[in-house]
């Protein structure tokens, strides 16, 4: 059975998008980092220390994630207010939102 890697990263990708799913990989991230069962034990000189590379940087990966996706929910409820708060002080009257563009 041949299962080429970027099948398997996709596969990862589409499972991760599930927040429920995410928050599984993290804690079971966790869970290897502090049990006694170790995939490549650490006295293996490079071995043992690179799934340990790995999982961290999984770990590193959803939870850095999870923090930008949160900070943009956030922001995106305060702008939503801030907006909805100008909009009843000003008038009526309607603003255009305009991207400058140089031209050379």
């Amino acid at each position: 059975m041949k299962v080429p890697l970027q099948s398997v990263y996709n596969w990862y990708r589409g499972l991760i998008r599930n927040p429920k799913y995410r928050w599984w990989v993290i804690l079971g991230t966790l869970l290897y980092f502090v049990s006694p069962i170790d995939i490549a034990p650490d006295f293996l000189p490079i071995v043992g220390q690179i799934d340990d590379v790995f999982l961290l940087t999984l770990l590193v990966t959803e939870v850095s994630g999870l923090l930008i996706e949160g900070f943009k929910a956030r922001k995106g409820q305060v702008e939503a207010q801030v907006a909805n708060t100008a909009e009843d002080s000003t008038s009526s009257s309607a603003t255009v939102d305009v991207d400058a563009v140089s031209v050379k």
